[in-house]
């Protein structure tokens, strides 16, 4: 087991992950809800939102939950993210992780979300279900 147990709630929206054209300008529903991440590079804008904003001709991956890490966590704190992934990936479940400067947010495709939830469960993080946790 980790020496990271780490607190996280599941977010009700489902998320989308969206690619753009990099000279595309920020669209107005890509602005909406609770979370919206902007990542614009050379090659690309790409942008993390709820599904129920995105027109359905945008270039998108729909179908994503997201679990938020109870933050803020330190700068200087090591091994947090890896310590969360880790069942995750040892039980092959595809992930896509996105970081604001007070925490992390670990994006589950819906068809696996049910598997995930178990499996950090049983690596003792919490989601706040289980009887007497914290």
């Amino acid at each position: 087991m980790s020496r990271h147990r780490l607190t996280f709630e599941l977010l009700p929206e489902k998320f989308t992950i969206c690619r753009l054209p990099a000279d595309a300008a920020i669209p107005a529903w890509a602005v909406r809800g609770m979370l919206t991440s902007l990542t614009r590079r050379a090659d690309e804008l790409s942008i993390i939102c709820p599904e129920a904003s995105v027109p359905a001709d945008v270039n998108a991956e729909r179908g994503w939950k997201c679990l938020k890490l109870k933050g803020p966590i330190s700068f200087s704190e090591t091994g947090v993210l890896t310590a969360f992934v880790q069942p995750l990936s040892d039980h092959a479940i595809p992930i896509f992780v996105l970081s604001t400067h007070d925490t992390d947010y670990v994006l589950v495709k819906e068809a696996w979300l049910k598997k995930a939830l178990q499996c950090l469960r049983d690596a003792g993080h919490d989601d706040g279900t289980t009887p007497g946790a914290n």
